[in-house]
């Protein structure tokens, strides 16, 4: 076996290393292409369509006359609290580092930093403060259909007041913000509850032990996404589900569960917040609600009424499998959230909706007429003409149409596969005859027709075929 050979100059002493090992070493590992489970690489079509759905709740926002909000991606880990979505998972639901000897952690979502923010400036906002946020959230959880670690959320919040109002009229706004995009009455529907059904359930059931009471609002919170027969596993000794991942339930017994499932039938709501803001519902003529005492929510800081979008079409997965989608968004009340602070009484209530959830599920149910702009290519031929290329660039973009001078290398045949590639509407020829007759040959991509055209009469006639 071959060696390296041992150096001992200057007191110094290397090993020896079989030379197969180090060409091996210096092997240079290639990256993986794919992404970690839960995140996407999102393309023009849905980004249109999310943009087109922002736009959107931006019109309905300032209608509605709230403010608009951004806060920072990563806040101090105790400024968002223990209301973690998913704390039986590693990091308890989040992303998280340590920075200077305190941890910070990539927010899960926006309600949490918005009561630091009300906190930190309480005595400049206006009370009540009406703020709206789009922002992106990530969740240390596990993923599924239309579930990811990283994505982008729409809020909206009414801080400081306990008038229903606020809570019906988020109901409201997020009903014409997905009519909007293009949903019917018949395609969603706002469920209501109130966490005043829980707490008296609790009482029934003489559970007092907060960390009980935790797992029991999530795991009930799982019932529209895994089933009545599966949530009841996590009510009792705990679920292991396809990937063999075991999450631990709340030990309830047969009888617990029975009345936990009795109680969830309850058909007519009985206390007070719920049947005001249905009162409140009837004023505004809004219908397309449902009191549904199985709507829970899993986080633990809400302390009223309660709200979750759930869509009534059927929502396929990319291998055209029917899935359980779960709901698009909610939200509730939650009056003590800003107080966790300081001394600071400030109610508050908001909703939410997973953008990206939603467009998930409206690229299924409606076909968008939303047009990519793709620009019109201008050939070369001589590398030697590129102040008369620039010149029409400038012509064109002048006139708000987009174009580009062709950025790659290569000769007609391959500038001809990139137009096509990028679906140009069309491109344009300009040599030594066309510079002769102040004309261009413009060849329409969708036909293959060719015509010559005036430089003057240019614009005129791509605006025909864009």
């Amino acid at each position: 076996m071959v060696r390296a050979a041992v150096c001992g100059t200057e007191g110094r002493q290397f090993e020896s290393v079989p030379v197969y090992q180090k060409m091996k070493k210096e092997k240079k590992l290639k990256p993986p292409k794919e992404l970690p489970s839960g995140f996407e690489d999102r393309q023009q079509k849905e980004l249109l369509i999310r943009d087109f759905v922002i736009s959107n709740i931006k019109e309905v926002m300032i209608n509605y006359g709230f403010q608009y909000l951004e806060t920072p991606s990563f806040e101090y880990t105790e400024s968002i609290g223990k209301f973690l979505p998913d704390k039986d998972r590693p990091g308890e639901g989040v992303f998280s580092f340590k920075d200077e000897n305190r941890w910070l952690s990539l927010r899960y979502d926006l309600t949490a930093p918005l009561a630091r923010y009300v906190a930190k400036n309480f005595n400049e906002i206006p009370k009540p403060f009406k703020r709206y946020q789009l922002g992106t959230v990530w969740r240390n959880e596990k993923p599924g259909p239309g579930r990811y670690r990283e994505f982008l959320q729409f809020d909206a919040d009414y801080v400081g007041t306990k008038n229903l109002q606020a809570d019906a009229e988020l109901c409201i706004l997020i009903s014409e913000i997905l009519e909007r995009c293009g949903l019917n009455k018949d395609d969603y529907t706002v469920k209501i509850s109130s966490r005043k059904f829980t707490d008296k359930l609790f009482e029934k059931l003489k559970i007092k032990s907060k960390e009980q009471i935790s797992i029991i609002l999530r795991a009930l919170d799982k019932i529209d996404r895994l089933g009545w027969n599966e949530a009841q596993k996590l009510l009792s000794i705990g679920r292991k589900d396809k990937s063999g991942d075991y999450t631990k339930g709340a030990n309830l017994n047969k009888n617990q569960i029975k009345i936990i499932e009795e109680a969830l039938k309850s058909k007519s709501p009985d206390s007070e917040d719920i049947l005001e803001i249905i009162k409140i519902f009837k004023d505004y003529d809004f219908k397309n609600y449902k009191f549904d005492p199985s709507v829970i929510r899993g986080l633990e800081y809400y302390t009223g009424p309660i709200f979750e979008v759930n869509l009534n079409f059927d929502v396929k997965n990319l291998k055209g499998q029917k899935i359980q989608f779960g709901s698009i968004g909610g939200g509730g009340r939650y009056d003590n959230l800003v107080s966790n602070f300081g001394n600071l009484d400030s109610p508050a209530t908001g909703i939410s909706i997973g953008l990206d959830r939603l467009v998930f599920a409206l690229m299924q149910k409606k076909d968008f007429k939303i047009k990519a702009t793709q620009p019109v290519v201008i050939c070369v031929f001589d590398q030697n003409k590129t102040k008369q290329y620039v010149d029409i660039l400038k012509k064109l973009r002048s006139s708000n149409i987009s174009s580009e001078i062709y950025p790659g290398e290569g000769k007609l045949k391959k500038q001809m596969e990139y137009a096509n590639k990028i679906e140009s509407p069309c491109v344009i020829f300009y040599g030594d005859d066309e510079e002769k007759k102040s004309e261009v040959k413009l060849r329409n991509l969708k036909t293959g027709e060719e015509s010559s055209v005036k430089i003057d009469n240019l614009i005129d006639e791509i605006k025909k075929l864009i």
